[in-house]
């Protein structure tokens, strides 16, 4: 059975930091590359970050770019992400899931989700 299981979310003021983690099991975690997408209300799921299978490759959405960091612990199943700089425009649902694919395609996707994690930047 596979799951998606993100936590770390919460409230946040703008400049602030949150690191968020995915708990993901079904699969053969360390044979796949892994994303965080993230959904604002009132608009489409869009992609946040990849990292490829063994860690070795990272791809960020520009809107992102240095100021989140993907990581993940193949021995633990995890995937994280490292969100510096907070702005307000980051909240949203946070959701993990596998790229079956690799980092190179964020959108041929399991159509499968877990519930998300909340997070809300105040300005």
């Amino acid at each position: 059975q596979v799951g998606l299981v993100e936590s770390g979310g919460g409230l946040v003021q703008a400049g602030g930091s949150l690191r968020l983690s995915c708990a993901a099991y079904g699969r053969t975690f360390s044979t796949y590359s892994m994303g965080w997408f993230r959904q604002a209300p009132g608009l489409e799921r869009e992609f946040v970050a990849a990292i490829r299978y063994d860690g070795g490759s990272t791809v960020y959405t520009d809107s992102v770019k240095g100021r989140f960091t993907i990581s993940r612990d193949n021995a633990k199943k995890m995937v994280y992400l490292q969100m510096n700089n907070l702005k307000p425009e980051d909240t949203a649902v946070y959701y993990c899931n596998f790229l079956p694919n690799g980092v190179s395609d964020t959108h041929n996707l399991y159509d499968y989700w877990g519930a998300g994690t909340q997070v809300t930047v105040s300005s």
